[in-house]
């Protein structure tokens, strides 16, 4: 279902926002082939264990599934080959700097169609640790408990 502005998300990473604490986001593009962009269109995208790399003063997509055209020929694409990704230099310099700190990644969020081009959300994350995980599962819990009782109130 694509919006008045343009925008259709494609595939999001749920598990992302459990794993890690995305700390800055960024939008790229994507550099594609043709079967590729269809496969995306048609929603064939996993982000699970998919994660951002700098080499050089490039970005690159690693491990992010997009499944094989079912209407493409022997020319079709591999499923998991780093894609690359688009980016200002100042804003790759920047990424660069950050994650030479201790313990902070690029982890993609979500892929989505922004006027008809193919977009990649990256974010700059840290890892959580098990307790971490356990305090915003609290958290949720006690957010939906409180609004169940608002609820049963009124």
């Amino acid at each position: 279902m694509e919006t008045q502005d343009g925008f259709k998300l494609l595939t999001d990473n749920r598990k992302a926002r459990h794993e890690y604490f995305l700390l800055d986001r960024l939008e790229t593009g994507m550099v594609l082939s043709g079967s590729e962009v269809k496969s995306a269109r048609n929603g064939k995208i996993q982000l699970v264990d998919a994660y951002g790399v700098i080499k050089g003063k490039e970005l690159w997509l690693h491990n992010a599934h997009i499944s094989e055209y079912s209407h493409a020929n022997r020319e079709n694409h591999d499923p998991i080959r780093p894609r690359k990704l688009l980016a200002h230099r100042k804003e790759i310099d920047r990424l660069i700097t950050k994650t030479r700190e201790k313990g902070l990644t690029l982890i993609p969020t979500k892929i989505y169609l922004k006027k008809g081009r193919v977009k990649c959300e990256l974010a700059l994350a840290k890892g959580k640790k098990l307790h971490d995980k356990r305090a915003t599962e609290r958290k949720r819990e006690a957010e939906n408990e409180a609004r169940a009782a608002i609820g049963r109130r009124g």
